[in-house]
């Protein structure tokens, strides 16, 4: 079956989006914990990336799942094919010249390697958003933990299902103590030389 598919070679290629957009696009991959803060900074961070004029997106967990990964579970095995669609459309909107960003719990370091990969790591920023389970459990905005602690939710990263912490992240910030604010520039100050064009 894939001996007859043939990716097509199109004429605009990303380099003549860098040159056209005046920024080079990236992928910043946020990994942490559910109610680590990953989505409160994908969205902090988008929002001063857009105010500067620089094509963004976020994916988010939650509405990936919603849709195009809607049929899948939370099983070791839908994780890792809900990583790989999302690195997938991921590459695409980099392609496409848009800073995207991604906020997924990514809880097995393969995983994440397999993005930085696909992606190319001159174009992939991984952000260790690192606060402790107990911080996460008592935000716990969703109550969602109370439902794994509860056992009406299987597989939840964290209580039944593992996470590997990240330990080649190109930046850790402990949300637990810093604010939002203090985090957004922390990660602004590495990425703007990636995405200076």
């Amino acid at each position: 079956m894939t001996e007859n598919i043939i990716p097509h070679s199109h004429a605009i290629k990303l380099e003549d989006r860098v040159k056209k957009l005046g920024f080079k696009p990236q992928l910043i991959w946020f990994v942490g914990l559910s109610g680590s803060g990953k989505s409160t900074l994908a969205s902090a961070l988008e929002e001063k990336l857009f105010t500067e004029g620089i094509n963004t997106y976020i994916l988010d967990g939650d509405n990936i799942r919603s849709g195009l990964n809607s049929d899948l579970d939370f099983s070791d095995d839908s994780r890792k094919e809900n990583i790989r669609r999302i690195a997938e459309v991921s590459k695409l909107f980099v392609d496409a010249g848009t800073v995207v960003m991604t906020a997924f719990i990514t809880p097995f370091e393969e995983e994440r390697q397999k993005v930085k990969a696909l992606i190319g790591e001159e174009n992939y920023t991984e952000v260790f958003v690192n606060c402790p389970i107990e911080e996460c459990e008592k935000r716990d905005v969703k109550g969602l933990y109370a439902k794994a602690r509860r056992g009406e939710i299987k597989n939840f990263t964290g209580i039944d299902s593992p996470f590997e912490e990240p330990t080649n992240a190109n930046i850790n910030i402990p949300t637990h103590q810093m604010s939002i604010e203090e985090g957004v520039q922390k990660i602004y100050d590495l990425i703007k030389e990636k995405i200076k064009s």
